[in-house]
């Protein structure tokens, strides 16, 4: 599908002419429509002009969360023809001040309990009934310029250097997406999709659009809610599901998994980490009128990149080795690769992707090296150097092992250190270059285990007779957002090695997780 659209901003303007009056947002207990929120986005945008001098700001960061203003903010972003930066606002005010110098922010919009998130950035703030005083009069901004290879966010990821790493999503990158996604959706006026995602995270791209592209309402539950998903899907009446499969977790554990629970839901979708088929499979008896697929990828190919819709019936779903749903088969506009050690093609490697939704490279160029390559025409593979342009024809290396199960793409692993905790990407370099600054620490290794719950948390081991955990706790707490702090930290007189002199992460894993037994 080639939906005609050229940026973000086009996926909610288009459904806010075609719908005005339908349901857009509900997001506490606030209600907006299609027409009502055009026009507090209006007002906004007009006001974010006027403060920076009469021209659009290059970057604007966002620092609110699940309230009237975050999604406001969001789309006067696109609509004054900006990028987005989103922002974590429990993220150290230090973090977010460097994440935003490093992305160019010119002003933040943030909600009040929000608004000191950034210091020495411009920030506007402002309520609900505040953004509507902002619209009266019915303010209009001025066209933007925004182009198709223009950035329209920004999202930073995890860096294995200690410094996280900026990841620019163009205009053309998120449309060719789209074009894909919301039409499998089959959502529209009527359908109710839910806002489980934070704005940090790029699964609230699928959120937001799969519901304003399509003149859906996007329902924004509460973080208390999302601990409690089935009574939140069923007393909202939602129509589709978009969330990690942790929350399936959540919901076994609750015992509220009961068959016929949900009978609301029409389209179930999971991603950010594998979906154990065991919670699928109750969750399918629990949302028997709802379609269960599985979507994956790396932020850097926007968003997803592969998709496996469950057959109806489970006793026809696939068997796997590591009891997780395959990733299933490639998106049909993009182009794969499965490349052992030594570059030649393979069934189980590195999963290498190129086409429209490949990023057009990281923010800071040195990110690039080693993270893409080519392919001559002998077949011979090409590490990217930076010595030249980075171009649409380079590959980029998503540091995933994928094999091919029975004509299906199934996830295997990393080659790397990186982790995924709760959908959120994170790389144990950058924890670990922060825990060597301390005093005490002679070295550091973070790893991810199985925590009491069943689910993967971080946990960290230092070596140095003189470290204490506790300073280490409020040092990392000073830097990193909460997601990243590990759950322990246990002091050593010295990291394990294996054979070849390296940390042996494997039995650190164990010693950990033998710890609960």
């Amino acid at each position: 599908m080639n939906s005609g659209r050229v940026t973000l901003w086009d996926w909610f303007a288009d459904s806010a002419e075609r719908h005005p009056d339908q349901p857009a947002l509900e997001v506490g207990p606030e209600r907006l429509s299609y027409g009502e929120l055009r026009r507090l986005v209006e007002g906004l945008a007009v006001r974010m002009l006027a403060v920076n001098g009469g021209r659009p700001p290059g970057a604007v960061g966002l620092t609110a969360a699940r309230s009237v203003a975050a999604y406001v903010g969001y789309l006067a972003a696109l609509r004054v023809g900006a990028t987005l930066v989103p922002l974590n606002p429990e993220a150290p005010p230090a973090r977010n001040t460097a994440v935003s110098a490093a992305a160019g922010v010119e002003l933040v919009v943030a909600d009040p309990a929000s608004a000191d998130a950034t210091p020495g950035v411009v920030t506007l703030a402002f309520d609900a009934d505040e953004l509507r005083a902002l619209a009266e009069g019915d303010p209009t901004a001025p066209p933007n310029a925004a182009t198709a290879r223009d950035i329209a966010y920004l999202v930073f990821t995890s860096g294995s250097t200690g410094v996280p790493k900026g990841v620019p999503i163009s205009h053309a990158n998120v449309t060719s997406y789209l074009d894909h996604v919301v039409p499998r959706a089959e959502a529209g006026p009527g359908s109710r999709m839910s806002g489980t995602f934070e704005l940090t995270f790029d699964g609230s791209v699928y959120d937001l659009f799969v519901a304003w592209g399509s003149g859906a309402t996007l329902v924004v539950p509460k973080r208390t809610q999302l601990l409690s998903p089935v009574k939140f899907i069923a007393g909202s009446e939602l129509t589709h599901w978009f969330s990690v499969p942790s929350l399936v977790s959540f919901a076994a554990q609750l015992g509220t998994l009961k068959p016929g629970a949900m009978p609301t839901l029409r389209w179930s979708v999971f991603g950010g980490e594998p979906l154990p088929l065991a919670g699928a499979r109750a969750w399918a008896a629990a949302a028997p009128n709802s379609t269960l697929e599985i979507l994956y990828g790396p932020s850097e190919v926007t968003v997803s990149c592969t998709e496996y819709r469950l057959p109806a019936d489970p006793a026809d779903w696939p068997s796997t080795a590591n009891g997780t749903g395959p990733l299933g088969a490639g998106y049909e506009e993009l182009e794969f690769l499965l490349l052992d050690e030594d570059g030649a093609p393979t069934d189980d490697g590195e999963l290498c992707v190129r086409g429209p939704q490949r990023f057009p490279g990281y923010l800071d160029p040195a990110n690039n090296v080693g993270r893409f390559l080519s392919v001559d025409a002998g077949g011979t593979v090409h590490p990217y150097t930076g010595d030249e342009p980075l171009t649409d024809a380079h590959w980029y290396r998503t540091g995933d092992r994928v094999g091919r199960q029975d004509g299906l793409l199934v996830h295997l692993g990393r080659v790397d250190q990186q982790v995924k905790i709760r959908g959120y990407r994170i790389e144990p370099g950058e924890i670990e270059a922060l825990l060597r600054e301390q005093e005490g620490v002679r070295d550091a290794a973070v790893v991810a285990v199985t925590g009491p719950d069943g689910e993967k948390e971080l946990a960290a081991a230092v070596s140095g007779g003189e470290a204490d955990p506790e300073p280490l706790y409020s040092a990392l707490g000073d830097r990193l957002p909460p997601y990243m702090i590990p759950r322990r930290i246990t002091v050593l007189d010295n990291l394990p090695l294996n054979a070849n002199g390296k940390i042996d992460r494997r039995a650190l894993v164990g010693t950990f997780e033998s710890g609960h037994s």
